[in-house]
């Protein structure tokens, strides 16, 4: 190798020059210890001594929530009686204008309103019948 006045060193003329390799993402050349290419700044080998050894995970996971739900309505689906379709709807077809198909289902006042306003004006029956054809069978209400 030259030195500034131009003149080659015996002592360094024989040495060999840095070991270097090629960075896989850039194509540069670096140092063959480099891990991180110092051009694009991309990891090009493994960190020594971690290759085979696995990541410590830590769990910190107390899971302490608890149900605090309690159903105390006693109205809900799995008290009642089902309540079958077709009955609902043939009391709705022949007898809803005085609210028959209400007084089946159990709803009393809706049944007493039904009574004496002629199903609604015939209004309210004619939606419960399209209502009824709607719905499961048995249902619950």
């Amino acid at each position: 190798m030259e030195n500034e006045n131009g003149t080659v060193n015996p002592a360094t003329a024989n040495a060999p020059a840095a070991a270097q390799k090629f960075c896989k993402h850039c194509g540069g050349k670096i140092a063959s210890e480099a891990v991180i290419c110092p051009l694009c700044g991309c990891q090009v080998e493994e960190i020594k001594g971690q290759k085979d050894a696995q990541p410590q995970i830590v769990i910190n996971n107390a899971n302490t929530n608890t149900n605090s739900n309690v159903n105390t309505n006693m109205n809900s689906a799995m008290f009642r009686k089902p309540k079958n379709k077709w009955v609902a709807l043939l009391l709705c077809l022949f007898l809803g204008y005085i609210g028959a198909h209400k007084f089946y289902e159990g709803k009393i006042g809706m049944g007493i309103l039904y009574f004496f306003t002629g199903g609604l004006f015939l209004i309210g029956a004619v939606i419960d019948f399209i209502a009824l054809l709607f719905k499961p069978n048995p249902y619950y209400v």
